[in-house]
């Protein structure tokens, strides 16, 4: 799987306007409910919530992969969000998450979803990759560096 299997340029978010965890999930509910992608922003944020409540999905370095099962969709659903300013997440070291990587599931879907959070943390293990993406400001460039550095993975 590759991330430009799962992610669309029209679903990058180049500055978030949030500052904590709860607004952030909010906002990217709202994006995603606006773009057609879901029918149901209550449903996304009650089902991110819940896997938030497990432990935060902050996995350090800067980065959050929020993920969740929903019914209604019939594909892997993502949406890529950058705060230059840090979100606060409770990430798992401490530091603010400037990268939000969502990623939405059919509730049946295992494997699929297990392979997307691999892929997407692997691409941000990079520091270079982070870099470039929080000094970039417009979709396209965020889009490229990410679709550029996830090519180089087999």
């Amino acid at each position: 799987m590759k991330i430009a299997d799962i992610l669309k340029k029209e679903h990058i978010i180049v500055e978030l306007k949030s500052c904590d965890k709860k607004n952030v999930l909010s906002e990217i509910s709202s994006f995603l409910e606006e773009k057609g992608a879901i029918t149901s922003k209550e449903n996304l944020l009650a089902a991110l919530s819940e896997r938030e409540k497990l432990g935060s999905t902050g996995i350090g370095e800067n980065v959050a992969i929020p993920h969740a099962k929903t019914s209604g969709i019939d594909k892997i659903i993502t949406v890529f969000g950058l705060s230059k300013n840090g979100v606060e997440f409770d990430s798992l070291d401490q530091k603010p998450v400037h990268f939000i990587f969502l990623v939405m599931a059919p509730e049946n879907s295992t494997g699929q979803h297990l392979k997307a959070l691999a892929r997407i943390s692997r691409l941000f293990k990079n520091a270079s990759l982070r870099e470039s993406v929080l000094l970039a400001n417009e979709a396209d460039q965020i889009y490229s560096i990410l679709i550029d550095e996830d090519s180089k993975y087999v």
